[in-house]
């Protein structure tokens, strides 16, 4: 039985006006990127970068870098920008040269990729994993008769986005309790309406994230699995940049992506220096923060996972192809192959 037009299967629709864009600047790309080839190895001075954020979390290393000088003593001179709310869309800025990394998570570079956009990815910063409590996951009623992602077949479920990685995990989750995911209906929310929709009964479940997902408890709603952490090393969130500017800037790619790292580290030994940012650059409550763990940040890429992601947005028709895995990694960029 075929999806809801609500949830398109044919991922096209949603990638026209991204492709069209990308069409568009992509003829500038080669001329931004040269011009920023020119300054950032050429040894005059520290090398500029401005970096695209997300708008919600898991930037904090970023912010770490600059703050504990890393970038600095890197000979970096890195700006630190928020950039588009759906993160698939920084790809514009990063082939025109208006940026030369920006962050994203799975499916918002895999769109990318999966549309032959000379992109690579950099470095990561987080992966799912059981090392910590889920912060994002599907909930339902109290009295629900859903038990299993099986049973939501011939149910509705309420996202924040279709077409991305959350859809994406719902639809696995679904196969792997023995389920099919062609049998889901979902229907795009406001993220603010995604507990209102469960309780009301306007859909039959939400799958909600963050600050969302800890409301959606306290109000009484009940959860079904762990979320991301069940596929764990799924990537979260990464850095990403032209596959002609790690070429033609490859030293000063690997002082920004070796800064990264130091505040990887940093930031897994430090959750207060984690939580004072998200106080100062997120819209969350300082007493959400104050009483939330802090994310596992992780630079490494698991390529196992990644195939396996890209195989089934494929097959579920939210990639337009599967990209193979030199179109999609820097070649120094930190991947393992132990998961899967």
């Amino acid at each position: 039985m075929p999806k809801s037009t609500t949830s398109p299967r044919s991922p096209f629709r949603r990638l026209a006006v991204g492709v069209v864009a990308l069409a568009v600047t992509a003829p500038v790309a080669a001329c931004g990127a040269a011009d920023t080839a020119t300054s950032a190895d050429s040894g005059d001075g520290p090398a500029k970068i401005t970096v695209l954020r997300s708008n919600g979390a898991l930037f904090e290393p970023l912010y770490i870098a600059e703050e504990q000088g890393y970038f600095e003593d890197a000979g970096l001179d890195v700006t630190i920008k928020a950039g588009a709310q759906d993160t698939s869309q920084n790809a514009p800025s990063v082939l025109n040269g208006e940026a030369q990394f920006a962050m994203t998570d799975s499916s918002g570079f895999l769109k990318g990729a999966a549309k032959n956009m000379p992109i690579r990815i950099a470095t990561g910063l987080v992966s799912a994993t059981t090392k910590t409590d889920p912060t994002d996951g599907l909930l339902v009623k109290e009295d629900s008769s859903i038990t299993g992602f099986a049973d939501l077949e011939g149910k509705t479920v309420g996202l924040s986005a279709l077409g991305g990685t959350i859809q994406f995990i719902v639809e696995y989750l679904v196969e792997k309790d023995g389920g099919d995911p062609d049998k889901v209906k979902f229907v795009s929310l406001p993220t603010t309406s995604l507990t209102d929709a469960a309780t009301t009964g306007k859909t039959d479940a939400v799958y909600s994230f963050g600050a969302f997902y800890a409301a959606g408890k306290q109000a009484g709603l009940r959860t079904i699995g762990n979320g991301m952490n069940d596929l764990p090393g799924i990537t979260q969130g990464v850095l990403f940049a032209t596959q002609e500017y790690l070429s033609e800037n490859t030293a000063t790619a690997q002082k920004f992506t070796a800064a990264i790292a130091k505040a990887i580290t940093y930031a897994n030994a430090h959750p207060d220096a984690v939580k004072a940012i998200d106080k100062q650059y997120t819209q969350l409550s300082a007493d959400y923060i104050e009483n939330s763990e802090i994310a596992y940040y992780d630079k490494n890429i698991d390529t196992t996972v990644m195939r396996t992601v890209i195989t089934k947005m494929h097959d579920y028709g939210l990639l337009s192809s599967a990209p193979k895995d030199d179109a999609i990694y820097w070649d120094k960029a930190p991947t393992v192959t132990s998961g899967g």
